[in-house]
């Protein structure tokens, strides 16, 4: 699978390029256009929201992905030795060779047992990620620090440390959304931002 962007960073679309039989999986939405013959089967049919799997056929094919709302897209190249967390709305798209990590210890150990607005994400390919608006970074040396309010976080990979903190102890906080909430991040690695508001931006 190999991805190529476009109308970037404003309003962002994605050729996934397939090999012969590959697939790769995203929400149904989000299909703007796709080479002849590529086969969707949809995972939650009749749901907003659902995700569905588009494959080639045998002489391989593309197909063109649109986030829902305006912003950036960003190929996050996953090698296999290092996983990442990910923002949960920030996926657009990915192959079978990467895996969500659905009771990843060390999300468990930051969130307990709710559900966060994060998701982790191993394997080897071409993580898709999709953002209201421009991608940014922070590249950190060994302990450097930066806070992060959750609703401008995209990723982060597993080299880097983190604590989630409240900004007021007393003020509403929410695990879902990340609402009166902070994430402090210790070198070394790179956090993935972006330069919009998720839930100002979705409003």
């Amino acid at each position: 699978m190999r991805v190529h962007t476009r109308h970037t960073p404003g309003f962002g679309v994605a050729r996934v390029l397939l090999a012969p039989g590959e697939a790769v999986q995203a929400v149904a939405e989000t299909l703007l256009a796709s080479s002849f013959n590529v086969a969707e089967t949809n995972q939650n049919r009749g749901r907003k929201g659902g995700r569905s799997v588009f494959t080639a056929p045998q002489e391989g094919g593309w197909v063109d992905l649109a986030p829902l709302g305006p912003g950036d897209v960003y190929p996050l190249e996953l090698t296999g030795s290092t996983g990442w967390s990910v923002h949960r709305d920030g996926v657009l798209a990915r192959p079978s060779t990467v895996r969500v990590d659905q009771n990843w210890a060390p999300l468990q150990q930051l969130f307990g047992a709710d559900s966060g607005f994060l998701e982790h994400y191993s394997g080897r390919g071409p993580l898709l990620l999709t953002a209201p608006g421009p991608v940014d970074s922070f590249d950190l040396g060994r302990g450097e620090i930066v806070t992060v309010r959750p609703d401008y976080l995209l990723a982060y990979p597993d080299t880097v440390q983190c604590r989630l903190r409240a900004l007021d102890p007393s003020g509403p906080q929410s695990l879902r959304t990340g609402e009166g909430l902070v994430l402090d991040f210790a070198g070394p690695g790179t956090v993935l931002v972006q330069s919009r508001n998720r839930r100002v931006a979705r409003a």
